[in-house]
């Protein structure tokens, strides 16, 4: 770039050959719902995303299945992306029509080379835009209850980097006014130079009963905290094997955090939890989970998939002016029944002559959502529950339909015909397990995992099926499980695990609460 005058204007100019863009978008420190808005919707948008080493993986889930992800974070110590191969990237793809995010950890344009991407985009004549990123140097003291200015403590916060670059002659730090004029110092990748940072703070004028804290993996269920001073800091790092990415704060600002730690009070606080539901059930477990402070791992074991036709549905659809009770046995079986209607050239309005029976609430609220009225809930949410809520005498020569996943229990089925029933069961779809599971096995378990939660008999069966198919078979009987209920709670025993928590009612909410209060 040297010697070639950039004008700032020509970055937008699109040549007539592309409409591709580039947006530098800041991910935020770790926590991934600290993602702005407009960093979200871009990556809905996105064609190409180009990310960090510290970006959470679970932002990559906004993209559209089409998008290519493309890694080229710099790991300490690790092989990396050069700098220069990064920028050709972005052009390249920019040049080839795409909309590409290059999505980094804290703010682009604190310490991220964002500046230096830019500026390669911009020579290149690449319209690019700038999202700002919530930084690592603000949220990471304030997750860990350090607020870098407070009125009567600190008026002022200098940001500083612990690695510079290796290329540069000597240092650029001038540590002396930065030592003096500032109440707070907030220094970014200073893990491997926290000694010697610390002694130059100290001959520059800081006492060394400054109080400081080194925070590793802040905003993340992964974060540590070390205190002390100046002269005890580095050594306390060192003992309590630091490791980056880490945050270092000094000033009289950090004397807050024993008031204000509130991150590190959540109940689940620093527990590994994997998640089995269904991927597209899974969101408000997980999101439950880590409002509660818990590090979410999600394990989708159960993919919900058409079963092949057998007559049996269309039998059901053609009988449905002759049946008396409909049953659901899961919030899922609405919408595949709903679908399965469609080549009928018919609705949930074909039930309208029925009564409904809900296995729970859940389920009653997707029926519900549908424009109709459930007659049956259980007070327990499960098939012996729904039995037991049922009217006996006025069942005797009905007609029933029970519409379920392939392979489920015939609890109610066995139930209303020993009642004096009709009974007709329709499976409207079957779970398997997702592709792809035993590969995401072996890197999910390469950390231990405090509980594992499991919402139904399939999750359990098909993790067990999984783990052996990962050679991991003999893990099972190690895993502690969370338990929606006792039918689930079966199948783990059955499968030779231990249930650790089972919730008091079925429900996801009941599951969550169950873990709060579980000494987990």
């Amino acid at each position: 770039m040297k010697g070639k005058t950039i004008n700032p204007h020509s970055a937008f100019r699109i040549p007539h050959s592309t409409r591709g863009i580039v947006s530098l978008v800041g991910a935020g420190p770790g926590d991934p719902k600290l993602l702005t808005v407009r960093g979200q919707e871009l990556l809905r948008q996105a064609d190409v995303v180009v990310y960090d080493h510290l970006v959470s993986p679970r932002l990559l889930r906004a993209c559209p299945p089409t998008a290519k992800a493309l890694y080229v974070g710099k790991i300490p110590g690790g092989r990396s992306v050069k700098q220069q191969a990064i920028n050709a990237l972005l052009i390249r793809e920019a040049r080839s029509g795409k909309r590409v995010v290059r999505l980094k950890g804290g703010d682009p344009f604190l310490f991220g080379r964002g500046g230096e991407e830019a500026l390669a985009l911009a020579q290149a004549q690449i319209p690019f835009e700038v999202v700002p990123g919530v930084t690592s140097a603000i949220a990471v003291p304030a997750y860990a209850g350090i607020p870098v200015t407070h009125r009567g403590l600190s008026s002022s916060v200098a940001i500083v980097t612990g690695h510079e670059d290796p290329a540069k002659a000597g240092s650029a730090m001038r540590w002396g006014p930065l030592a003096a004029a500032s109440d707070t110092l907030v220094c970014l990748m200073g893990v491997g130079e926290l000694a010697a940072i610390a002694e130059r703070l100290r001959r520059h004028g800081r006492r060394a009963t400054t109080p400081c804290a080194v925070i590793e993996w802040g905003t993340t269920s992964r974060q540590r905290v070390i205190s002390g001073t100046l002269r005890t800091i580095a050594a306390r790092a060192v003992e309590a094997a630091i490791q980056p990415p880490a945050v270092l704060v000094v000033g009289q600002v950090v004397r807050l955090r024993e008031s204000l730690r509130w991150f590190e009070r959540r109940p689940l606080f620093g527990k590994r939890i994997l998640v089995t539901r269904a991927s597209d059930n899974a969101a408000t477990l997980t999101d439950q989970l880590e409002a509660r402070g818990a590090e979410v791992e999600e394990l989708p074991m159960i993919e919900l998939v058409s079963v092949r036709a057998n007559g049996l549905f269309r039998h059901a659809v053609n009988e449905m002016p002759k049946t008396h009770w409909v049953f659901f046995t899961s919030p899922e079986g609405i919408d595949w029944f709903a679908r399965r209607l469609r080549p009928y050239r018919k609705d949930m309005r074909w039930l309208a002559g029925c009564r409904i029976g809900a296995i729970g609430p859940k389920t009653a609220a997707a029926i519900e959502k549908r424009g109709l009225r459930v007659d049956v809930v259980p007070r327990r949410y499960s098939q012996e529950g729904l039995l037991e809520q049922l009217p006996r005498r006025a069942l005797k020569g009905k007609r029933a339909l029970i519409l379920s996943a392939a392979g489920s229990r015939d609890v109610l089925t066995t139930g209303l015909r020993q009642r004096g029933m009709q009974v007709t069961k329709v499976p409207l779809y079957q779970a398997v397990v997702p592709r792809g599971t035993a590969g995401r096995i072996r890197a999910i378990f390469q950390r231990p995992i405090d509980l594992v939660t499991v919402t139904s008999a399939s999750c359990v069966d098909h993790l067990a099926s999984a783990l052996r198919a990962a050679r991991e078979g003999a893990r099972f009987r190690q895993l502690r499980f969370a338990s929606i209920g006792p039918v689930t709670s079966a199948a783990v025993r059955a499968a030779g695990g231990t249930v650790a928590v089972e919730a008091a009612t079925s429900t996801i909410e009941g599951l969550v609460e169950a873990m709060t209060r579980h000494d987990v």
